[in-house]
């Protein structure tokens, strides 16, 4: 059982029968009256986040969710592919499950997918991803010095803002949490 005390960004608690994460959460101690917490939940299901307030003393339980470091393939038709690197097991999972985080997935980018009752519920990207960019209009002569920035769609149809300098080609680091550009990648 989890207490108020052990909350954490990431912790997995089970509410109402179903799997949360810890988005966020604040303890407040008020000058009068109990302390309480206000915390931001994930739904590991349905990935609908929620708002509660919480009183000192709730107490939760341990959900049956279960960690795999696995390897993307490939999206096909049918959704996005991915492989164990120890059992060489597949699972398959829908555009769905996958969401908005589907422009960070490049072949073989190791991820960890979450299981809750050996049924893939979620994916944890690494902070950053490189991504290569398709498509960016050129930066005119002159207008580096102004320090702007200019959309560029990444290969995986990401579009991002990036510095004036960036041209088509280069490869990219991406904050997976922020969706924001963080640096050019030195290519060899």
């Amino acid at each position: 059982m989890y207490e108020l005390s052990d909350f954490k960004r990431g912790l997995k608690i089970l509410m109402e029968g179903q799997p949360f994460t810890v988005v966020d959460f604040q303890h407040v101690k008020p000058g009068k009256g109990n302390q309480f917490t206000r915390t931001k939940l994930r739904n590991l299901l349905t990935g609908q986040n929620r708002e509660l307030t919480f009183k000192q003393g709730e107490r939760f339980e341990v959900p049956n969710v279960e960690t795999r470091e696995m390897t993307f393939l490939y999206k096909d038709d049918s959704g996005y592919n991915f492989m164990d690197q120890t059992s060489y097991e597949q699972i398959l999972m829908t555009t769905g499950d996958v969401g908005e985080n589907a422009n960070y997935l490049t072949e073989n980018l190791k991820v960890v997918i979450f299981f809750f009752n050996e049924r893939p519920v979620g994916i944890d990207f690494p902070t950053t991803v490189n991504l290569r960019v398709a498509q960016t209009d050129p930066g005119m002569k002159g207008d580096r010095v102004t320090g702007g920035n200019k959309p560029a769609t990444m290969e995986t149809g990401l579009v991002v803002q990036v510095p004036l300098h960036i041209s088509e080609g280069d490869l990219l680091k991406i904050d997976t949490e922020t969706g924001q550009y963080s640096e050019r990648v030195n290519q060899k």
